[in-house]
């Protein structure tokens, strides 16, 4: 029994100093990743998440160590055991954060050396998104339930987050001082806060102009969401969840065969628009991807359409 606590004191001993030695180092992490390099909260997350789980492992191994003296056995220790427990694509990740955390580490004259240097990452393919035809996001909007309360918000939000190509955390924080019809335009903060203006169709500002009038004002809206322009039945804003949630239902209902979420109209959105001949870097800039080769992975979706276009526009075409 006296053995038993010894060994549960000596883990919460490492756990704690695990989390003393570690600790201003993460945050002080975290305020580089956010004000400097300005990334959104979610990725900030993702990258603490990945140290905590370096200092759980430390704390399941006995290993009493400051950032600034852990050495690469040990860190390579980590990522064997992590590669037991997740896909290629997850310990790249992993391994690109702790490969940032070191080398900032090395920036601030922490270390004078990253550990994760030497350490590869594993080869993962390039995986190629899901996309609907035009044909199943029109089957997929038309068996939206317009009775209903939500269903006017339903039909307004799928063809925004389709017509404008949004990421569903853009489409959950819209704004009402964001849509600029009158220009033809709305004004979309995306990852690490940049903001762009994307194009947006008449119809579609039709339906949103619609829901606005025909639900959304007779909502009792919560102080603090006056702004925000879809909200849930308790006049808050939405969740990216309940987006999730109502695609998949509405997936369902069509009898869809495909594994779909709202990142899958917004490739789509991409799809369609290099299908019908819009140029790539145009494409770049209404996604709102800091690098062109983000947006080249939806040339691979259709090679006959680039077929075409040599055949149509080069001059050595016949």
């Amino acid at each position: 029994m006296n053995h038993a606590i010894s060994v549960v004191f000596l883990l919460l001993l490492f756990a704690f100093l695990c989390v003393m030695n570690w600790s201003p180092y993460i945050k002080s992490f975290q305020a580089y990743l956010k004000i400097e390099r300005g990334l959104s909260a979610n990725t900030v997350a993702n990258y603490t998440f990945d140290l905590e789980r370096l200092c759980a492992y430390m704390v399941a191994n006995s290993i009493s160590v400051s950032p600034e003296r852990i050495d690469e056995e040990q860190v390579q220790g980590f990522i064997y055991s992590v590669a037991k427990e997740v896909n290629a694509r997850s310990q790249a990740r992993i391994i690109s954060g702790l490969k940032s955390f070191f080398q900032y580490l090395v920036f601030e004259d922490y270390r004078s050396d990253n550990p994760m240097e030497l350490v590869e990452t594993p080869k993962i393919g390039r995986k190629l998104p899901d996309t609907l035809s035009v044909e199943e996001i029109d089957q997929l909007i038309e068996a939206i339930d317009l009775s209903s309360a939500e269903g006017e918000r339903n039909r307004a939000l799928l063809e925004t987050l389709y017509g404008c190509g949004l990421r569903v955390t853009e489409l959950v924080g819209l704004k009402i001082s964001d849509l600029f019809f009158d220009e033809g335009f709305i004004k979309i903060t995306g990852k690490g806060n940049k903001q762009r203006f994307v194009p947006i169709a008449s119809s579609t500002q039709r339906y949103i102009t619609r829901y606005r009038q025909e639900i959304r004002c007779h909502q009792d809206i919560v102080k603090g969401h006056e702004d925000t322009l879809f909200l849930n039945r308790r006049g808050k804003q939405l969740t990216r969840a309940m987006i999730f949630t109502i695609i998949k239902r509405l997936a369902v209902q069509i009898n869809l065969h495909k594994t779909i979420s709202p990142h899958t109209l917004r490739h789509s959105f991409a799809t369609h628009l290099l299908e019908n001949g819009a140029d790539l870097r145009s494409i770049q800039m209404m996604l709102g991807h800091e690098s062109i080769t983000t947006t080249e992975i939806y040339v691979h979706l259709d090679r006959t359409h680039l077929t075409q276009i040599v055949h149509k526009f080069h001059p050595r075409k016949s």
